[in-house]
This record gives structure tokens, sequence and C-alpha cells, in this order.
């Protein structure tokens, strides 16, 4: 079943990550939001030009540490929090 949210998909690749990243800045232009940081975790579809594509428009991309598999838990929860 294909998703009906833009940038969601079912099965991503390191390519499909890629596209979305390309697209992401023109979503933030649209929202007028601007952030210096991106917090990924480690998973081999960020590639080297995944984070290429943050760094071409002044975005640091800092990937969670090896060691601590809880730290992408912890981001999560402080976004919901912030949301609410």
């Amino acid at each position: 079943m294909a998703s009906s949210w833009p940038g969601v998909t079912a099965h991503p690749t390191g390519a499909w990550a890629i596209q979305v990243a390309r697209e992401f800045p023109a979503d933030l232009e649209d929202a007028r939001h601007r952030f210096a940081h991106l917090i990924r975790d480690r998973n081999a579809k960020f590639s080297a030009a995944f984070d290429a594509v943050f760094a071409a428009i002044g975005i640091a991309v800092v990937p969670t540490a090896p060691q601590a598999p809880w730290t992408n838990a912890f981001a999560e929860l402080w976004i919901a929090y912030a949301r609410r």
C-alpha cells in the first residue's frame, strides 16, 4: 500500500533518503523555519551524499553516538514533549 503522506515510504532506501533531503530545504523555506543542526542515527541509508545535501545549505549533520542506542529514543521523547 502506498503512503498518502509526501516523503513517507514503507521501504526506504539510501537513494530515497537523499531525494527527500534534497526536497527538504524548500519545505523549510516555505514554512519559514531554519535550523543549524540535524541529529540523525547511524543507519546505512544516511550516506555521505545525504550529509552533503545538508552541508551545502549550512546545516551541520550530527550522527548519534555509535555506542549509545538509546540516544535516538531520548531525542524522540524530547521532540514529542516540545510539540506538546
